[in-house]
């Protein structure tokens, strides 16, 4: 092979994920090259121009709020030099049936006289919810920067890792012990009907346990990935707030890319691997689709493990147990992702004098509300009245539409997850349609300032970014896929059965939003091999 294509470490997948992996290795040395299968990197965290009529307007296309980048990784990769810049989300409106509108503020003085306009017993309630939550972010946050152990394994090694974990949680009460039961078990419906009482408040509230996942939110664990979004500290550099990247969620990923390149890696496009190359059962390189062959003694997958495990690597290179786990990885999602170009901001029939739409503009008018429509689609039907979670991102960013129009992401649910295996067309529009009157029903006028619309369902984010299930996390956030059960049990460590083969995809663990989390974590598990073999030598 000629030694152009030879390579410290290869990786498969030019997502957010992997362009980390790379910029890490290239820092530190590493001859690093990234093959990605599509014309560019960034994966879900895109901006594009989809309307040829319209190229005055940029969305970002999948992915569409930061958060959960740690201040590590950010200043590691000395992102802001790169181009990273993120504003800050301001409040979230969400309008009723009624009528009403609450504005959901990050300042808890503001939230307490806007909760106290629905239920003064809800008003009272939210500090002490704040406390709750805020004590369990502050002992989940830091699991985030830890590699789980092989929970049950008998080696010296992973025993010592075992004990390792249980002793930093020592000092953790009987009391702790069971909320942290309780969230990782319960509905986010019955914990917050723990604390409040408002069918409104309780909306509010259940939002961040329901985007993206296919659950509804009397659905065991929902209170888990509410969490996942509340999370502050991750013990090893603060996590940012939610916010909007100037120049849209494609400029996070050219920002991770150009540090990547400025270290030295290689980005290659349109650079499908078709296979990894296994040699004596260890991991020697990968085939690209046009047939060229790169080596390299490391090979980290970012790409979905379906894509890694079932496509690229020969079933009978692995065993037969682990095939089974990944064959049974649950990548549900029924999500349905529209953006918007309109001429204008919306104006609220319940609040008409409102114009601040730095934050989201959500459709979620009850507990019950969400429940039918995940319902529905759980029996084969697409929502009649869906959630929204929505961002106006050219209220931070307007560089992204010209004067006095803007963009609307539009995060929606739910559809049938069958509908990842082929295309519905007509039923999506539908479906947006539908959408796009939930809006008309709280901001009249909403309709009319439509300029163009795009729609992308579960089958378009599966066959065109690899979502496998057009799911945004590529594995559920459910409990039985979460820590050292992500993505399946023994190879949470980042590791596969194939030695010299690495995993640092969403589907690992701390995935779940455009973060980096598992890319660093996968990095420093290669150092600590690469460490272990030196000392043997």
């Amino acid at each position: 092979m000629a030694s152009a294509n030879r390579y410290d470490a290869i990786v498969i997948g030019g997502g957010h994920n992997g362009l980390v992996a790379a910029a890490y290795l290239a820092k530190a040395g590493a001859r690093v090259v990234v093959c990605e299968a599509r014309h560019k990197t960034g994966g879900a965290a895109a901006t594009d121009q989809p309307w040829p009529e319209h190229p005055e307007f940029k969305v970002t296309t999948l992915s569409y709020v930061m958060s959960l980048m740690p201040d590590r990784i950010i200043r590691d990769l000395d992102l802001e030099r790169h181009g990273y810049r993120v504003h800050p989300v301001g409040p979230y409106v969400v309008p009723f049936d009624d009528g009403r509108v609450m504005i959901d503020w990050e300042d808890n003085a503001k939230n307490y006289e806007e909760f106290a306009k629905f239920s003064k017993a809800d008003a009272e309630a939210l500090e002490r919810w704040d406390q709750w939550i805020g004590g369990l972010a502050a002992v989940l946050g830091p699991l985030l920067m830890t590699t789980p152990p092989q929970v049950g394994s008998k080696r010296p090694s992973d025993l010592f890792e075992q004990l390792r974990l249980a002793w930093r949680f020592r000092g953790l009460d009987v009391r702790t012990v069971g909320d942290v039961t309780r969230l990782m078990t319960m509905s986010i419906a019955d914990l917050l009907d723990r604390f409040f009482v408002s069918e409104q408040v309780r909306a509010v509230m259940a939002i961040n346990g329901l985007i993206g996942t296919w659950a509804g939110p009397y659905e065991p664990g929902t209170g888990y990935v509410m969490a996942h979004h509340s999370i502050g500290d991750v013990g090893d550099g603060t996590l940012g707030s939610w916010g909007v990247p100037e120049g849209g969620m494609g400029a996070v990923a050219a920002a991770i890319e150009s540090s990547a390149r400025a270290s030295g890696a290689e980005i290659r496009t349109n650079a499908g691997v078709e296979r990894v190359l296994i040699r004596d059962g260890r991991a020697v390189g990968v085939a690209l689709a046009g047939g060229e062959e790169l080596s390299a003694p490391i090979v980290i997958t970012a790409c979905h493990p379906k894509i890694t495990f079932l496509r690229q690597i020969a079933p009978g290179d692995l065993p037969g147990d682990f095939v089974r786990d990944v064959e049974l990885l649950s990548s549900r999602s029924g999500v349905v992702k529209i953006n918007l170009a309109v001429s204008r901001l919306p104006k609220l029939a319940g609040m008409p004098e409102w114009t601040d739409y730095s934050g989201g503009f959500e459709i979620a008018h009850s507990v019950d509300y969400l429940e039918t429509a995940f319902e529905e689609a759980r029996h084969g039907r697409a929502a009649t009245r869906p959630f929204s979670d929505g961002v106006i991102p050219t209220t931070l960013d307007p560089s992204l539409a010209p004067e006095g129009a803007h963009v609307v992401s539009l995060f929606t649910q739910w559809v049938p997850h069958t509908w990842s295996d082929e295309p519905h067309p007509d039923e999506l529009e539908a479906y947006a349609d539908r959408v796009v009157d939930e809006y008309e029903r709280v901001a009249p006028g909403f309709k009319a300032s439509i300029v163009a619309r795009q729609v992308i369902g579960p089958f378009e984010m599966e066959q065109g970014w690899g979502l496998i299930g057009g799911n945004i996390f590529h594995a559920e956030l459910s409990a039985d896929q979460l820590f050292h059960m992500r993505p399946v049990p023994g190879y949470a460590d980042y590791r596969t059965p194939i030695a010299g083969l690495y995993q640092c995809s969403s589907a690992t663990h701390a995935g779940g939003g455009v973060c980096g989390i598992p890319a660093y974590n996968c990095i420093r598990e290669i150092r600590r091999d690469r460490k272990r073999r030196r000392g043997r030598s």
